[in-house]
């Protein structure tokens, strides 16, 4: 017996509406680029993973991840389902899995890979910063005493 709250036809209606392009975390940091004055092109097929962000002139693929999707690290968003284990735990690594290899492939290929985790995208400042690092790491002023004596 299921211990879902919803009915499976609701439960369908409701997964159907997940979107893989154009969603708010990732809508969210178009924006900041835009303001940033950066360029990019969006989903490029042609690239393992079809990254959500390219900035060819950078050679940066960012991904702007799902942290229960994709299984951010020690994030309380990327929680482990309750029932139907023997559904959700193989799909959850493939994933994963999947994201991987698209990295090993892109980095291979001479590219830099970036992921933003959708909990990143509510502090738009902290996001602005992290950005801007992806980037360019070298613009990033070190605040540390013995960078600035040397």
């Amino acid at each position: 017996m299921s211990t879902d709250i919803v009915t499976p036809k609701q439960r369908s209606k409701n997964m159907s509406k997940i979107k893989g392009k154009n969603t708010k975390p990732e809508m969210t940091v178009r924006s900041l680029c835009h303001e940033l004055g950066l360029r990019y092109r969006l989903h490029r097929e042609d690239l393992p993973g079809t990254p959500d962000l390219v900035f060819p002139k950078h050679r940066l693929c960012l991904f702007v991840h799902g942290c229960f999707w994709h299984r951010h690290p020690r994030c309380k968003y990327a929680y482990t389902p309750k029932s139907r284990l023997d559904f959700w735990l193989p799909k959850l690594a493939k994933n994963v899995e999947r994201d991987a290899k698209a990295q090993r492939e892109l980095e291979a290929a001479g590219w830099r890979v970036s992921i933003i985790w959708e909990c990143h995208t509510k502090n738009k400042d902290a996001l602005r910063t992290e950005i801007q690092k992806m980037i360019d790491p070298s613009s990033i002023v070190s605040t540390s005493p013995l960078k600035q004596n040397e």
